[in-house]
């Protein structure tokens, strides 16, 4: 028999305030408690409290502003690291999204369930619509979730998981790009991919999504180095304004 051996309180609060942000409880991009609040919910002292946090942080999910408090970055320490480290390098992001999408798309054309490519034919329908409307929130919504549903159809948990682990990622890569009206090579490159996958041609599907990404990042090149710079359109900020 193994010794039992007890969890340290630093991790037990550690995991606790993990699980806060997991369920949403701490959103992304708001303000936690402050150490003292915490300490006296918790029971607990204010150096265990500033451990636990610290811990997190060096994860990625905490982020701690100097004299404003500590904020929620990321729901795990995957998109947590990819956003501390990369998160303005939107071709980087880019390419990580054609590998995880081509990988997917290949898989989805060549044995998606007809479940997942109904699913994902009512996705690119929603996308079409969403941009018909203008309406930049939903679009953007809309956009997301097609490509979501490329990487579903794939039926590869494994890559679902390590897609969603850099959604929050690849969902502000998508925001950042979007513009409206959508250049037209960008609203053909979609059309391309979803037809690849709903006709299961996995080579085909392969191509059109690399290639999506590709006239993505030209269309970033054309507009200038500001990945929020469209030149032309309606993008968030200028909904906002």
């Amino acid at each position: 028999m193994s010794p039992i051996r007890q969890v340290p309180l630093v991790h037990q609060i550690s995991d606790e305030f993990r699980q806060l942000i997991a369920t949403g409880q701490w959103p992304v991009g708001t303000r936690i408690p402050g150490e003292l609040q915490l300490a006296e919910e918790l029971g607990v002292s204010r150096g265990t409290v500033r451990e636990a946090l610290r811990s997190l942080s060096l994860t990625g999910l905490l982020e701690p502003r100097v004299g404003d408090g500590t904020y929620v970055r990321a729901t795990n320490e995957i998109t947590g690291v990819l956003v501390r480290d990369a998160a303005a390098a939107l071709t980087q992001v880019l390419d990580v999204r054609a590998g995880l999408e081509a990988a997917a798309a290949r898989l989805a054309a060549a044995g998606g369930t007809g479940e997942d490519l109904t699913a994902l034919a009512a996705a690119a329908r929603a996308r079409d619509a969403a941009h018909e409307a203008g309406d930049f929130e939903a679009y953007v919504a809309a956009d997301a979730a097609f490509h979501r549903a490329v990487v579903t159809a794939g039926g590869n948990p494994l890559l679902i998981r390590l897609y969603d682990a850099v959604a929050e990622v690849a969902a502000a890569s998508i925001e950042h790009t979007a513009t409206l009206p959508e250049d037209p090579r960008i609203v053909d490159a979609h059309t391309a991919l979803a037809d690849a996958v709903l006709g299961r041609d996995p080579d085909a599907a392969v191509g059109a999504a690399y290639a999506l990404i590709d006239t993505v990042k030209s269309g970033l090149l054309q507009r200038g180095s500001d990945p929020q710079a469209t030149g032309h359109g309606t993008t968030r900020d200028d909904q906002r304004r």
